[in-house]
């Protein structure tokens, strides 16, 4: 395992700003944001001038990305797109939301086979958000989801899972998951101040070796949730927490 850092940390500035804030705390591993309906950075923009972003990262960073991280679901022809700019980018990761509540599951079905089976073209690794709101804000509806799909995993968000039993929808999930996505909270917050939160980060983390997890632990502070110049400290405590666990 290692620990990364989300881009959505700053979601509110431009992709630029934000790597610069990251380099300057010493990371060296980033996932993307893509979010088509802010100022960060917007996945149609990446696919109508591919060459011109895969230089400006390549120029503007020494950061290396891990993942691209979608806030909502695009066209197939735009992630289609995506996946030959991570492909070159070697960028072996792409987490997607999930459909909402309320969605057929068959449909949900259809709609991932298809966005994994083009994913797959590139040797890209597709999984999908769990987080609430979404279908796979159940637990067991997210792990059938992946027993469905070949190929698909789950990108974890433990702070969605801290109701009474926790630890037995983490048992359930983990071998089934992809990526991870962290910060502090509790069963009633979504995001509170490192140290503060009922995550027990030791026993996430045991949990995930027991499956053999060995990629990303991506720290992403929800911008919403935290003033601006609160957040670099913010990160710094959880990655602290995270580095002396490893």
């Amino acid at each position: 395992m290692f620990v990364a850092a989300s881009t959505r940390c700053f979601a509110e500035e431009d992709l630029w700003t934000a790597l610069r804030r990251l380099a300057d705390m010493e990371f060296d591993k980033v996932d993307i944001w893509l979010d088509e309906s802010g100022p960060h950075l917007k996945p149609s923009e990446v696919v109508a001038a591919p060459e011109q972003f895969i230089n400006q990262l390549r120029d503007e960073t020494r950061l290396v990305p891990i993942a691209f991280t979608l806030a909502h679901e695009i066209d197939q022809e735009v992630f289609q797109a995506l996946c030959e700019v991570s492909k070159r980018l070697r960028i072996t990761q792409i987490n997607l939301p999930p459909a909402p509540l309320g969605t057929p599951f068959n449909s949900e079905i259809d709609r991932l086979k298809s966005l994994v089976a083009a994913a797959k073209l590139e040797g890209i690794r597709v999984a999908i958000r769990t987080e609430r709101g979404g279908l796979t804000e159940d637990a067991h509806t997210a792990v059938e989801l992946c027993q469905a799909i070949k190929g698909l995993g789950l990108a974890f968000d433990p702070s969605y899972f801290l109701k009474e039993g926790f630890d037995k929808l983490w048992k359930l999930m983990a071998p089934h998951t992809n990526h991870v996505f962290l910060r502090d909270s509790t069963a009633n917050q979504l995001q509170v101040q490192v140290g503060l939160g009922d995550i027990d980060y030791s026993d996430l983390m045991s949990e995930l070796r027991q499956s053999h997890y060995n990629r990303a632990l991506s720290i992403e502070l929800l911008p919403e949730l935290l003033e601006m110049e609160s957040r670099p400290l913010e990160i710094r405590k959880i990655r602290l927490l995270l580095e002396s666990l490893l």
